[in-house]
């Protein structure tokens, strides 16, 4: 999984609550697409498994973590602290070099820290300064900005609300186990 940042920020998404398609869309700022990809390759894996409840409209289809699923967070947090934690070092030791480039070297993770509530903003701004960059450097627009407002909700028909079936196939828009209509 440390190729995929992404993976873990979907997995954070589900813990806090998106069980469903569009609120992960929503929670994490990952493309449609993008989120769908992750969710096949963590069902994949074993680490999230479709879960069917019953609701007032019928049956209401959701996400949830497996044990394995729980277990792989919880290493990729840690992992993502001692990160933080060397950045912070190498701030502390006043090598902007040596920081710039252990920064280069976790481009890649570096929004899922700041989305897992790892990264201390302040600090990472302070940071920043001190390397003469700008925080865009590093923090893809999206993540800074709050896009809250935006409505990412896609209606698929169906009678969960949840802006897609997870279905495992009723031939509309499958993509590979969770149905998307745009």
């Amino acid at each position: 999984m440390e190729q995929e940042p992404n993976d873990v920020n979907v997995l954070n998404a589900i813990v806090k609550g998106a069980k469903k398609f569009d609120k992960i869309v929503k929670a994490t700022k990952i493309s449609l697409n993008e989120v769908n990809e992750i969710l096949q390759r963590l069902e994949s894996r074993g680490l999230v498994v479709l879960t069917e409840k019953k609701g007032f409209f019928g049956p209401k289809k959701e996400l949830a973590l497996t044990e394995k699923g729980s277990k792989e967070l919880e290493v990729r947090k840690f992992e993502l602290e001692k990160n933080w934690e060397n950045m912070v070092n190498i701030w502390k030791s006043g090598d902007k070099q040596k920081l710039q480039q252990c920064m280069d070297d976790n481009r890649s993770v570096i929004p899922s820290m700041m989305f897992l509530g790892i990264m201390d903003m302040m600090m990472f701004s302070t940071m920043m300064t001190f390397m003469g960059l700008a925080m865009t450097s590093f923090i893809p627009d999206q993540s800074m900005y709050d896009t809250s407002s935006q409505d990412t909700s896609h209606d698929s028909g169906h009678s969960d609300y949840g802006g897609g079936d997870f279905g495992h196939g009723d031939g509309t828009g499958d993509m590979g186990g969770f149905d998307v209509n745009f």
